[in-house]
């Protein structure tokens, strides 16, 4: 039995265990018996509950879901920011199962890398890695996907607690109104927090919390006015009609930057996938001259460091032509 073949039975019972623990886990959040109590509590606690976003109330306890995992975050602090972009990203996903789905996907891409290709070893290190971090960054864009929604419906929600104020509300009705009238996460994140100004948190706090969940300039720029205006006092309608025109203002300037950048985007579009076109072209047109490529020691050598540095120069492209207001 040779030395790679034994190394790939440990790996895959490794997977295999690692893939059970992950099903307990899920199982254990959803059905276990710590979930259920916890449904039945918000049931007797309020009839007003709104499914999945009122367990967003409560503290996760990551040493009850995982020890291994506490201890994990304990060690590496990293880990804690990850799991606050998990929640941000709107999955309800403990990290010790987010981490069991990075180890899931490295291994699948290593059988991948090395069951259909005969790569070299730093290849097949890089891969790995790069499946590995591939469930990281599905996260980050869903979390990026859903800030951006909520940065859209703002100025919508700033504008709502405005006209209640004018029409006589009280501010937590007003946060109240959002959460119930309008829809998608900036909804979701308001009835949160309206939610615990009613459960007993300081208004102070509750809006602390709601600038942590959501990370944006713009909600930044509402949470400070309001907790200004609590401060020294104001007309709390007049400015955050004002904040709103400012957040709208902000996304015409974001639009006009955004069509300006367009030819350096189209740019970096056809950057990238000319080296792919002009390969495939070539072996079409000699596919004898272009054989040596794939046949060649060296021509493979170098097939594999111009994937990596086409990898790198497609991250560098994206973050020159990002631009922000």
């Amino acid at each position: 039995m040779s030395i790679s073949f034994s190394l790939v039975l440990v790996l895959a019972f490794i997977a295999g265990v690692l893939a059970l623990e992950g099903i307990y886990l899920l199982w254990n959040e959803h059905k276990g018996p710590e979930a259920k109590r916890l449904e039945r509590r918000l049931r007797n606690l309020s009839a007003g509950t709104h499914g999945e976003e009122a367990l967003k109330l409560l503290k996760r306890d990551v040493a009850r879901e995982a020890p291994w995992a506490s201890r994990l975050m304990l060690a590496f602090p990293r880990l804690a920011s990850a799991d606050r972009i998990l929640g941000q990203a709107g999955l309800m996903m403990p990290i010790s199962q987010f981490l069991l789905i990075m180890l899931a996907s490295g291994f699948g891409a290593f059988l991948l890398v090395t069951l259909l290709l005969s790569p070299p070893f730093w290849f097949v290190i890089a891969m790995t890695l790069l499946g590995g971090i591939t469930p990281y960054l599905v996260v980050v864009w869903m979390r990026n996907k859903r800030l951006a929604r909520i940065d859209e419906s703002l100025p919508d929600a700033v504008d709502l607690i405005s006209r209640a104020l004018r029409a006589g509300h009280s501010f937590p009705a007003a946060l109240e109104m959002v959460g119930s009238e309008m829809v998608g996460p900036i909804a979701t994140e308001f009835r949160i927090t309206s939610e615990e100004v009613n459960f007993g948190v300081p208004m102070d706090a509750a809006f602390q919390n709601l600038a942590v969940r959501v990370p944006s300039d713009d909600l930044r720029f509402f949470v400070i006015a309001v907790l200004l205006q609590r401060e020294t006092g104001g007309n709390l309608a007049e400015v955050l009609g004002n904040i709103s025109t400012l957040i709208r203002n902000r996304f015409q300037l974001l639009g006009k930057i955004r069509v300006l950048a367009t030819e350096g985007k189209m740019s970096a579009w056809v950057l990238a996938a000319l080296p792919v076109g002009a390969t495939v072209m070539m072996n079409l047109a000699a596919p004898e001259f272009m054989a040596t490529l794939w046949t060649d020691p060296v021509g493979i050598a170098m097939i594999y460091t111009c994937l990596l540095s086409a990898i790198v120069a497609i991250f560098w492209m994206w973050r020159i032509v990002k631009i922000r207001v």
